[in-house]
């Protein structure tokens, strides 16, 4: 949750930079893109011969995992904001850092919370490809393991167990979600 938690709070500043300022998401956006195209396999061998075996290596993937899926829907939803929304903040003055806290994040908080409740899914997976690639602890670890010795009802068990890990947390995600940004959606 900590590696999620570091990915959000990085990505949702930098994807409403990338989304407001055209010269910011000119420049980060490929740079973005490249790396959220990297197949997810091939990230642990790397971050083992940085990071080692353990809990470095588990928080560094999730974050890659993360970062760079969550900061381009991000910016894509704060280019949504209707431009009158931005106008009328403007009329009043409001300072550029205002129309992002005030305006933009506001109006794009239903789909922030989406792309955070999917992107958290993908976490998920990352999380279990380290497990199982490196690290000596955890349910992908221990699904690994019980696949050597082809003990399949443990491996159903951590594959189920998962599951109810994700769905819990999506919930966390969701349930605030619904009644505070409500009148938002209507």
């Amino acid at each position: 949750m900590g590696a999620f938690a570091l990915a959000g709070a990085m990505a949702v500043p930098i994807g409403l930079k990338m989304g407001s300022f055209r010269l910011v998401g000119a420049a980060l956006e490929p740079v973005v893109d490249l790396i959220r195209y990297l197949p997810a396999p091939a990230l642990p061998p790397l971050s083992i011969i940085w990071f080692g075996v353990g809990e470095k290596t588990k928080i560094f993937l999730l974050w890659l995992g993360a970062f760079f899926q969550l900061a381009l829907p991000v910016a894509d939803d704060v280019r949504r904001v209707p431009v009158e929304f931005h106008e009328t903040a403007m009329t009043v003055e409001a300072p550029w850092w205002r129309r992002l806290t005030d305006v933009s994040l506001p109006a794009m908080a239903p789909t922030l919370v989406d792309n955070m409740r999917i992107t958290l899914g993908w976490c998920w997976t990352y999380l279990i490809i380290a497990e199982i690639v490196a690290a000596n602890s955890g349910l992908g670890f221990v699904i690994w393991q019980a696949r050597r010795f082809f003990r399949t009802p443990e491996v159903m068990a951590g594959v189920v167990a998962i599951g109810f890990i994700g769905l819990a947390t999506d919930q966390l995600i969701r349930v605030p979600h619904r009644p505070r940004f409500a009148h938002l959606t209507r």
